[in-house]
């Protein structure tokens, strides 16, 4: 069976930049993770303990929780095979 990815999205506000790494992301996800992922898109600004606890320093960040190892990736998602390689995924 395909690898089962987890990955969360920290995001701060509704910004353009939060936006495109938003759409960015789920294009990567319906495209190239279809049915094998799971997204989480926290709101730094609405829950800013999360961000604290994962160490987040700087938005837009990925975090891909599984399979391991953990990997991320800052910025706004535009360049798809770097977040892909970045985050040591392999389209289905």
């Amino acid at each position: 069976m395909a690898d089962h990815y987890v990955l969360t999205l920290y995001v701060t506000g509704k910004t353009p930049t939060s936006e495109r790494a938003v759409a960015n992301l789920r294009k990567i996800c319906d495209e190239d993770l279809k049915g094998r992922y799971e997204l989480r898109i926290v709101d730094i600004l609405e829950r800013p303990q999360l961000a604290e606890d994962e160490k987040i320093l700087a938005t837009p960040t990925l975090i891909k929780e599984l399979p391991p190892p953990l990997r991320r990736v800052i910025g706004d998602l535009s360049d798809r095979d770097q977040v892909l390689l970045g985050l040591d995924v392999y389209p289905a």
